[in-house]
């Protein structure tokens, strides 16, 4: 393993031109291969590493995750290699579980008006002030998305960090459109931070850099 050198983590709750990047798995399948991906990302000098440990999967019989063990595999690569954890939670049983083994929590697209699991995830971290990343849905319109953001502040937690992750149109070049309009709109509207998600957009690695 090469020597790791990392800057300090930024203060991620003010408004800064520092640029973070959430890189990772889109699933933690096993120990050796999260810690390979730690590793890299600690060399680049970032300072987060996302992955999933429960995975909504389109269809029922595709991989689901490795649920607590997975948490358990982010939580000790993110010690090794000092770099903060993110992962999605999609069920209200798993909020406190979630919450005591990574640093981040994640709101999926398929969750975007699950006003329970919303003010759920804003209880169990209205404490800690984890950071909450909240994806926009692929149908939901910027009003809905930030008017649902109050699901999660008014329980108490306003560290919450939105993240355009691209809409359903008719085109069918990439997986969805980014709706990079949105980004100066919620600007003018919100004081939330906001994340793009490249990945879920382009839907295809080579169009990601």
């Amino acid at each position: 393993m090469s020597e790791v050198k990392i800057a300090p983590i930024p203060d991620l709750g003010q408004r800064t031109d520092e640029i973070t990047i959430y890189a990772g798995p889109c699933s933690v399948e096993s120990a050796e291969q999260f810690e390979e991906v730690a590793e890299c990302v600690a060399d680049l000098g970032l300072h987060w590493i996302r992955g999933g440990a429960f995975k909504p999967r389109t269809n029922p019989h595709s991989f689901q995750g490795l649920g607590e063990e997975a948490l358990k595999i982010m939580k000790a690569a993110g010690d090794k290699y000092n770099l903060k954890t993110l992962t999605e939670v999609m069920d209200s049983a798993h909020c406190q579980l979630v919450s005591d083994y990574v640093d981040g929590l994640q709101v999926g697209a398929r969750n975007f008006q699950n006003f329970s699991l919303l003010k759920k995830i804003g209880q169990v971290t209205a404490d800690t002030h984890q950071m909450v990343l909240y994806n926009r849905g692929f149908a939901g319109n910027i009003a809905e998305w930030l008017a649902a953001t109050d699901y999660i502040t008014d329980c108490g937690n306003d560290n919450v960090v939105l993240c355009e992750r691209g809409i359903r149109t008719f085109e069918t070049a990439t997986r969805f459109t980014l709706d990079i309009a949105a980004i100066p709109v919620i600007h003018k509207q919100s004081l939330c931070p906001v994340c793009i998600d490249v990945s879920h957009t382009a839907g295809q690695r080579d169009l990601v850099p």
